[in-house]
Order: structure tokens, then C-alpha cells, then sequence
């Protein structure tokens, strides 16, 4: 299981990701760098398009997107993943096996680079985690239950960098 390294964290919250709250669409989008191993998170009302659309990134397609979405038994953290369709680098299996292994790593980026919203609305530690594995087969086409935020806390004083938009 990877951990996070908040200093590997570069954070960028666009507009009407603030003030905190789930009073509208709260979107998530991870990306990294093989070369550094740094993380982009950008929080925000839509995904980062923008974020995802370099041929490098829409090869890997290993971008993490997430979404809050509230039911009638409360929010819900969905978490999507693809794994296999298209025209996208490794097999099916082998992108479901890193996924499984980056993905405390991913919800810990989401849990702690959304800070904020946790310290106003403490409520969604306790929120359940779906995970949506995105595969043309059907062996890794699946949702998982994967706890609750809570369980990926990160200590803030480690510190990560911020970028508002």
C-alpha cells in the first residue's frame, strides 16, 4: 500500500471550490508525475478537463476522478478509475492491481487536500467511499465499498502546496 507525501501534494482549488461545503458539485481530479512522483489535486465545481487532455495523460488514462453525491442516506465519495477501453498503455489486469495499490494513497490526497470541507462539514469522515472500476471486461468492471474517509486521515502539519485559482 502507498502512502501519501503531503509535500509531493500540489493543490489547486478553482473557483466555487470555497468556501467549503457540498452545496453544489464537488469534483475531484488527480493526476501525477511518473518522473517526480508529484500529485495534482484540483478541486472544483467540474473536473479539470484541461488537467486530463495531454497525450501523455489520455494514453495513461491513470487520472483519479472523484465526485460527492448526496442519497438518501447521505453524501457519498464516488471514485472513478478506467481500467481497460480505448486506446490506453498496459492490460486490464495489471492497471486494476495498481490501482488497487495506489488507491489509499489517492484517497488520502482527496481527504487531506480537502481540509477545509472536512473541518466545516466533520461529518464526511464518516461518509462512505464507492470505488468505480471503469473496464471493457467484465472481471474488473465493478464498484467497491472502500470504508470511509476517516480511515485515509493524513497529518497536516507535514504541509502541502497550495495554488487557488
Amino acid at each position: 500500500m502507498s502512502q501519501l507525501d503531503p509535500k509531493k501534494l500540489h493543490l489547486t482549488l478553482r473557483r466555487g471550490a470555497t468556501p467549503p461545503g457540498l452545496y453544489g458539485p464537488r469534483r475531484y481530479t488527480l493526476t501525477h508525475s511518473d518522473a517526480t512522483g508529484d500529485l495534482f489535486l484540483t478541486i472544483g465545481l467540474n473536473y479539470d478537463r484541461r488537467q486530463v487532455s495531454g497525450i501523455y495523460t489520455r494514453l495513461m488514462r491513470d487520472e483519479v476522478l472523484a465526485e460527492w453525491i448526496e442519497n438518501e442516506s447521505g453524501p457519498t465519495l464516488h471514485v472513478y478509475c478506467h481500467v481497460s477501453g480505448g486506446l490506453i498503455f498496459g492490460t486490464s489486469g495489471w492497471r486494476y492491481r495498481i490501482f488497487q495499490y495506489h488507491l489509499p494513497m489517492v484517497l488520502q490526497a482527496f481527504r487531506y487536500g480537502d481540509r477545509p470541507l472536512f473541518e466545516a462539514r466533520p461529518d464526511l469522515d464518516q461518509a462512505p467511499v464507492r470505488v468505480h472500476f471503469h473496464s471493457n471486461l467484465s472481471r474488473y468492471h465493478s464498484v467497491e465499498d472502500w470504508g470511509k474517509l476517516a480511515n485515509y486521515f493524513v497529518d497536516a502539519s507535514k504541509g502541502e502546496r497550495e495554488i487557488s485559482v
